[in-house]
């Protein structure tokens, strides 16, 4: 039987409560040589399977400029424009994965940061930029392959239970909301649980009363559970795998389930 995931402070990226905190700056660092270590090979014209038009090197370019401007949110500055390019895909990688990564280990993980959610602790940006990598390191992989279905069985990324959690995590207590406040999304019209049973930690997703209250589980019972991995279904929400492409449970409405992975829940 899943228990409640531990709380993670969406603002911080930090657990509220007992049990160790994930090293993120590490995991980072770790998924970064992976990426790079993708681009040499890689097609840069082969299609991206989860990214409608993108092309290997949109991927790589958009990978690169992100990390570049968290820099600058990380160290409270405007960031100055790469240009447009075309660039060279490798060294250019390489040199804005190290503008972040070095930025956020000289900052220190409690300096004041400009993040998604207003002023927060540049902690944030170790977080989200480590998720960040993970999801596109998934994409860089599937274009090599021709489909993320493949990636699991072909290239699997070699990333702990937890990290994939934390994503999870991430997705529920950070973008949903976020989305829903931003007016990118409606608030879902049913709750939805998810059940990652390698690490034996549940969330839900939405209420049924169709209330934004991810912060918080809501009392009634969700209207629909998904039970897989946790890569599985940080894969599943952040739309690069369908959830019958996984081995996964579904119980209850399918319906609702499909409705908000449909829903624009992240970015």
């Amino acid at each position: 039987m899943a228990t409640p995931a531990p709380v993670v402070d969406p603002v911080s990226g930090l657990r509220t409560g007992a049990g160790p905190d994930l090293d993120h700056l590490t995991v980072l660092a770790g998924l970064q040589d992976a990426f790079q270590a993708g681009i040499d090979g890689a097609d840069p014209n082969a299609p991206v399977p989860a990214c409608r038009r993108w092309r290997v090197r949109n991927l790589v370019t958009h990978l690169g400029r992100i990390h570049h401007w968290a820099a600058g949110q990380a160290r409270r500055r405007q960031e100055t424009p790469l240009g447009r390019g075309p660039f060279d895909l490798a060294p250019f990688y390489a040199t804005q994965a190290a503008e972040i990564r070095d930025t956020l280990a000289a900052l220190g993980p409690d300096a004041s940061s400009w993040t998604l959610l207003g002023n927060g602790p540049a902690s944030f940006w170790r977080r989200r930029q480590a998720h960040e990598t993970l999801v596109h390191l998934h994409d860089l992989r599937a274009a090599r392959l021709g489909s993320g279905a493949a990636v699991a069985d072909t290239a699997p990324l070699d990333v702990p239970a937890d990290v994939w959690a934390d994503a999870v995590d991430e997705v529920v207590r950070l973008f949903a909301p976020r989305q829903v406040r931003l007016g990118r999304a409606a608030p879902l019209r049913a709750a939805v649980g998810l059940e990652a049973f390698d690490v034996g930690w549940s969330w839900v997703l939405g209420t049924a009363d169709g209330v934004d209250r991810q912060h918080d589980a809501p009392a009634d019972s969700p209207d629909v559970v998904l039970r897989a991995t946790a890569r599985d279904l940080a894969l599943v929400l952040w739309g690069r795998l369908a959830p019958d492409e996984v081995d996964a449970q579904i119980t209850g409405d399918r319906g609702a389930l499909d409705d908000a992975l449909a829903g624009r829940i992240v970015p």
